[in-house]
């Protein structure tokens, strides 16, 4: 198999297809037509090389030898069979039954060029037709935004825009739960606050939500002269009244907050909505249709034994009053109707819904289709004191505090930096730290001084970077950012994949780390012309590059601090 060049040169994807394609030839002719699947993955130590591949384990039993004999035998086919594709390696090493390899230089200079080229389009994939719906950050209307509903909105929105550049077709869409007991506890919080603007002493409900955000919304409504329509209404009707005044007021804030935050919803869908266009029914329906559904005690139950779950599920209670299950069926089947893919990021008490969702998919005839993340819990931490936090207390720390304190950069790339799954303790000292120490600062940084370079070659220079030829870029530093650079598509593929945006954060450290090791051995603005354009191209490659990665972090790129 020929390696296929572009006018670049051969790419690093495709030299590793040809030495795949190579391999497995050896494998047949030496052991009587052997089908070898071979595939590739970083070594866990680089001295062992830049990929490598434990095909001859998969062979060993076949040819009765070790798998560092087959690997050896394999190599060594290679080579003589297929020279031109063995050139295409600087090594191609046998090592405890792995085959470490180790790209020309050539290839990661002709990589380069194709990134520096592309530009704006670099690690952007082609239209894949397939439609995405995801929900993250949908938080109750009872209060404004706090701190774990900003790491949500950091993970969905990341991964968002990282979807969008690999293809998809992204709806992003947030729930309202603007319907059931909460928005009556809601109507009594907010009634109390309001008798209280004349008298102080009004009792407030012990179940009700102490937060101060309740009292400017009993003020504005005092304002807004509602006295005299609230004293004529009956009880009832009252609540009923408060409960959607304040949760109106709530949700505008919350939407105010996301744009803050810097991410833009296609769609608020709100549970009250969905009742009234008796979209909860037809979710029952549907599910009595696929003979889904009993009666017991008045009550109508979803068969979820059937699908995994540990109990079968109330839909509708005995009083007719559907439950909040229920709206998920509703919620979830409209989704799983409109979109190939749907992703749930959930709050860190929402566990049990893992199973219980993706048992209704299935039900609902869409196996495998929906995903449910969970954006763990975020403890905040300042000058090494714990900030305590209690919703129900009052005692809350609000997004917009957060982004007041440390600035919306810092908000989203703290959020973002761990994996999903795993706590996350939010140093808010550390994220105002103008040091290496502070991540955001230290890939920022990176970025304002390959600009500070840029600005200070020659305007010429950088122009003919963009097409200038990279033979002379061989130092081990220039290799290096070459090869961390080139991994972004891949990169963006797999937290697509694996939802996983937590990949970008580490990888844009990667990038700025091997900048600056780049920057400190190589002199960048060199005296011989070639050489210096050719670093000034890998100087633009990496700029685009991490512009790239900060983009899908929502986090800005300066060109200088």
């Amino acid at each position: 198999m020929e390696p296929v060049a572009t006018e670049q040169g051969i790419l690093p994807d495709d030299a590793l297809r040809t030495f795949a394609q190579a391999l497995r030839e050896s494998a047949a002719a030496l052991y009587d037509d052997a089908r070898l699947e071979v595939a590739f993955e970083a070594p866990r130590r680089p001295e062992f090389g830049e990929f490598a591949t434990n095909a001859a384990f998969s062979l060993a039993r076949v040819a009765r030898a070790s798998p560092q004999d087959v690997a050896q035998r394999l190599t060594s086919d290679l080579a003589e069979r297929a020279p031109r594709v063995a050139a295409l390696f600087a090594s191609i090493e046998p090592v405890g039954g792995f085959v470490n390899l180790r790209l020309a230089p050539q290839i990661w200079q002709a990589a380069i060029a194709c990134v520096v080229r592309d530009g704006e389009n670099f690690a952007r994939a082609s239209h894949r037709g397939e439609r995405v719906s995801l929900e993250f950050g949908s938080a109750n209307p009872t209060g404004p935004l706090l701190v774990v509903q900003g790491r949500a909105l950091s993970i969905g929105d990341t991964l968002a825009r990282t979807m969008r550049l690999r293809g998809y077709d992204v709806f992003v869409e947030w729930i309202v739960n603007d319907a059931g007991g909460q928005l009556e506890t809601l109507g009594r919080s907010l009634d109390a606050r309001y008798r209280q603007l004349i008298d102080p002493a009004h009792p407030f409900p012990e179940d009700g939500y102490p937060g101060a955000y309740l009292v400017e919304i009993a003020r504005h409504l005092r304002d807004d002269g509602a006295d005299e329509d609230v004293d004529a209404m009956t009880p009832e009707q009252r609540i009923d009244f408060m409960a959607r005044f304040a949760a109106d007021a709530i949700v505008a804030e919350q939407r105010r907050c996301a744009d803050r935050f810097g991410v833009e919803y296609d769609l608020w869908q709100s549970e009250r909505e969905l009742h009234e266009r008796g979209r909860i029914q037809a979710g029952v329906e549907r599910l009595t249709e696929l003979g889904l559904t009993y009666e017991a005690d008045g009550a109508i139950f979803f068969r979820a034994t059937q699908f995994g779950d540990d109990k079968d599920r109330v839909l509708v209670r005995a009083d007719g009053r559907p439950t909040y299950f229920c709206t998920d069926v509703a919620y979830h089947y409209e989704k799983l109707r409109r979109a190939d893919r749907v992703i749930d990021v959930l709050g860190p008490d929402h566990h049990g819904y893992i199973g219980r969702l993706a048992g209704l998919a299935a039900a609902l005839g869409y196996p495998g289709r929906l995903e449910v993340l969970i954006a763990q819990q975020v403890t905040l931490v300042r000058g090494g004191e714990h900030v305590a936090m209690s919703k129900r207390a009052g005692h809350i720390v609000t997004l917009d505090e957060i982004l007041d304190e440390v600035g919306l950069d810092a908000t989203r790339f703290f959020f973002a930096m761990l994996a999903t799954d795993s706590p996350l303790t939010f140093d808010l000292k550390l994220a105002v730290d103008e040091s290496n120490d502070n991540p955001v600062y230290y890939v920022q940084y990176g970025h304002a001084r390959i600009c500070s370079v840029l600005r200070k070659a020659d305007a010429s220079d950088v122009e003919q970077a963009r097409y200038a030829e990279l033979r002379s870029l061989d130092h081990p530093a220039e290799l290096a950012l070459a090869r961390r650079l080139c991994e972004l598509p891949h990169l963006a593929q797999s937290v697509v994949d694996q939802l996983a945006p937590h990949r970008l954060a580490r990888y844009a450290r990667d990038v700025a780390t091997d900048f600056h090791q780049f920057y400190t051995e190589c002199r960048i603005l060199a005296e011989e012309p070639e050489l210096r354009r050719a670093r000034l191209a890998l100087c633009l490659a990496a700029q685009r590059v991490l512009s790239v990665v900060l983009g899908l972090l929502g986090v800005t790129a300066p060109e200088s601090m």
